[in-house]
């Protein structure tokens, strides 16, 4: 079943999300940027709701946030990030240590509704080396979530 059928089904516009509408307003180019985090789950239905977007950009769309705001060390002191919208947008220039590069997440996004989700079998790599409750509770959503729509999970802890 192709993503864009499942969206149908599930009945779910994105575009009508309070944190992707602050995220499009942007205006930024979609081959600089992809969402991850816990962004992905809600795009594809696994979760209704996030508490922010971690968005993982590169070139003019780092440039466009960066001008927005100052740039502070990610919390996993890999990087740097931009916080906008009060924290609810968290754009990074790079992703967690032992995850691939910005530039290798942004070209293999999966467009949902037009924008650009990390997929979920990286998701449930990175989530499988953490040992946060909330990462681990996620595993058993992607997980159950790819069993039941037949899809391979050949990652993850």
């Amino acid at each position: 079943m192709g993503l864009s059928v499942l969206q149908k089904e599930r009945h779910l516009d994105l575009t009508k999300h309070p944190l992707v509408r602050r995220l499009l307003s942007l205006g930024l180019a979609h081959k600089d940027y992809v969402v991850a985090g816990s962004g992905p789950l809600l795009a594809h239905g696994i979760r209704e709701n996030v508490g922010d977007l971690d968005i993982v950009a590169r070139g003019a769309a780092w440039k466009a946030v960066a001008d927005l705001a100052e740039p502070v060390p990610a919390p996993s002191a890999h990087g740097r990030m931009v916080r906008l919208f009060d924290g609810s947008l968290e754009f990074f220039d790079s992703w967690l240590p032992d995850s691939s590069s910005p530039d290798s997440l942004i070209e293999r996004a999966e467009f949902i509704c037009g924008i650009p989700f990390c997929p979920l079998l990286e998701v449930l790599a990175w989530k499988g080396r953490s040992t946060r409750q909330k990462d681990r509770d996620d595993l058993l959503l992607i997980r159950n979530h790819l069993e039941r729509n037949g899809l391979n999970r050949t990652q993850g802890g």
